[in-house]
């Protein structure tokens, strides 16, 4: 029995090692193909930009995303001159009423949609962009009051004042009164120094044009109850006030093409009673108006 133990052939057990390199590699290459297809997407879309858009165009892209611009004409910042206070402010931050990076509102009174060039080649405008001489000259007169550019004219007093804007009409220059500072004494056309000084500066300005000069008055409503209602009187007769202040400081009186009280039937805010709707606006006419 023990010899026939002794010779019984051994038992080997073999184990095969599995390798996972030749399954699916963990799916990774899903991620890094998707990786290109996004880098890809970018790549023409830049390409397509630098085709679609003009120079001035990607000036405006390219700062809104640098941000070491804290103000623009298409973006804002909340220290220095704003005081912290929202971009979107009615009351101390000039505004000019458009968007995007175009200066002049579209007839649905937003950015321009319109950009590329056209089918002969050519860049895409619409009829008033800002090239005639008129609307340059307003514009050079808007960055002096605004501070663009880093030629400010104003302090930081009389700045949060002044608000501009370019209409068809032609650079309005809009004053309010706030809660802390008023154009007028009380209830009169009395003015205070601070519009003798923004009389002064838009007289200095105006200088860098010829056009006409118009003046329209507006005031905040008076209570229902009130049984003398001075509003109409009381804004034509602040409005012929700033003409005088205008006319004393050098505006010649023959560029005056008129003079208008429209009481509290304008407001600017939802509140007829607000403050902020006693204002005064020197407009300063197209040459064609």
């Amino acid at each position: 029995m023990s010899a026939q133990g002794n010779n019984a052939a051994p038992v080997i057990i073999k184990k095969k090692k599995v390798i996972g390199g030749d399954g699916h590699h963990g799916g990774a290459w899903k991620v890094a193909y998707a990786d290109f297809v996004t880098a890809m997407m970018a790549f023409f879309l830049l390409m397509w930009l630098l085709n679609a858009t003009t120079e001035k165009q990607r000036k405006g892209i390219a700062d809104y995303f640098s941000p070491t611009i804290p103000i623009n004409r298409i973006s804002g910042g909340g220290s220095g001159n704003f005081g912290g206070e929202s971009v979107f402010s009615e009351l101390v931050l000039p505004q000019n009423g458009t968007g995007a990076s175009e200066r002049h509102t579209t007839e649905s009174d937003r950015a321009r949609g319109r950009i590329g060039l056209d089918e002969t080649g050519q860049e895409l405008t619409s009829p008033d962009d800002g090239t005639t001489d008129d609307n340059k000259a307003l514009e050079r007169v808007e960055d002096l009051l605004m501070g663009r550019g880093g030629e400010s004219m104003v302090s930081d007093r009389v700045q949060r004042h002044i608000l501009t804007r370019v209409t068809d009409e032609g650079l309005v220059i809009e004053m309010f009164d706030l809660e802390d500072a008023r154009l007028f004494e009380g209830e009169s056309d009395s003015p205070t120094g601070l519009l003798r000084d923004i009389a002064a500066l838009i007289a200095s300005v105006s200088e860098l044009v010829e056009n006409r000069i118009a003046v329209e008055g507006h005031t905040s409503a008076r209570p229902i109850v009130a049984r003398l209602n001075p509003v109409w009187d009381l804004s034509a007769s602040r409005a012929d006030r700033m003409r005088r202040l205008l006319e004393e400081d050098g505006v010649p009186s023959a560029r005056m093409r008129r003079v208008t009280g429209h009481a509290d039937r304008e407001p600017v805010v939802e509140d007829r009673m607000a403050i902020r709707n006693n204002r005064l606006e020197v407009i300063l006419l197209r040459s064609d108006l």
